[in-house]
């Protein structure tokens, strides 16, 4: 039986997440080290304005992930997989070693910026609930067009799907789910179109610096965003952090194959819960934590207990 971590994407965020970091010398050295990689401090990035910026979203997000990820690990607890959704891969390739975590910043910052750059305003994200992916892409196609394009992009679980384009466009998908049967359909808290073609630019570029990179064999399975595979080859991982921005993150499977393999505990990273809730969901026969919704000593404690039982 194994115990996977799991790391949060976009839209997860929350102002100060940074500052309700448990007190411990492991987060304390995360956030310094943080600091000296961003030659600002780190704090910046997570107040309710800055918050406004992905680039500021996914630095807060990789980071808060790492801080507790080494809490857990300096108290002993290893994950036997890990799992990332979006932005939160590059913390799941921290976690497995893949690449360090003073060049996950400096990446994740650039992807934001590359995001920004590409889609300053007028695009971002939504979510349908209550329908299944191909009435999700049914309707996202009768809603396309070249100059207000919209997709079908993340498969959470087989009826939550989410959408990326531009705002009109997304407005007028929403609408027509929710007079259709969708249980919910509304925006996500995401200004950029992310997990379909309109940001191949972003991942070529991200793929030509992350090849100036130095990855390791990663110690642990790594769930890829884009085919649900466990990679564990250095140069798979770099392809997925390169490429998962603009291809959809098929995160319902990659549930069902880590259960597949033996996971029976899931441990998710803050910020939030979303993760548990869709693995509580699609796995009722495992047991799904959030360090957030349950605590970090209760989530400590059940670590210790499982990895006790099953060594």
């Amino acid at each position: 039986m194994k115990l996977a971590f799991l790391f949060p994407g976009q839209g997860t965020q929350k102002p100060n997440m940074l500052q309700k970091l448990p007190e411990h010398p492991a987060v304390e050295a995360v956030l310094q080290e943080a600091t000296e990689a961003l030659r600002e401090s780190v704090y910046n990035f997570n107040s309710n304005e800055a918050l406004t910026s992905t680039v500021s979203v996914q630095i807060s997000l990789l980071v808060s992930s790492v801080a507790i990820l080494k809490v857990f690990e300096a108290e002993g607890i290893y994950p036997h997989i890990v799992a990332g959704h979006s932005a939160g891969a590059y913390s799941a390739a921290v976690a497995c070693r893949a690449i360090g975590f003073a060049d996950a910043l400096k990446m994740i910052k650039l992807r934001g910026q590359l995001m920004e750059q590409a889609f300053p305003s007028g695009y971002g994200m939504g979510v349908i609930t209550g329908m299944d992916e191909k009435t999700v892409k049914e309707l996202a196609n009768s809603c396309f067009t070249v100059a207000e394009p919209v997709y079908a992009a993340n498969v959470n679980a087989p009826d939550q799907i989410t959408l990326a384009g531009s705002i009109t466009a997304l407005h007028k998908v929403i609408d027509r789910a929710s007079t259709s049967g969708a249980r919910t359909a509304e925006f996500l808290n995401v200004n950029i179109p992310s997990h379909c073609s309109l940001l191949n630019s972003v991942s070529s570029s991200l793929h030509e610096e992350l090849s100036k990179i130095k990855f390791r064999q990663p110690v642990i399975p790594y769930a890829c965003n884009r085919t649900a595979r466990l990679l564990r080859s250095p140069e798979q991982v770099r392809e997925d952090l390169a490429f998962n921005v603009s291809h959809p993150v098929m995160w319902h499977n990659i549930s069902s194959i880590l259960c597949e393999h033996g996971t029976r505990l899931f441990i998710e990273m803050p910020p939030g819960n979303v993760l548990t809730s869709l693995s509580k969901k699609a796995l009722p026969g495992a047991r799904s934590l959030s360090v957030d919704e349950n605590g970090f000593g209760n989530c400590l404690v059940l670590a210790r207990r499982f990895c006790s039982e099953h060594s």
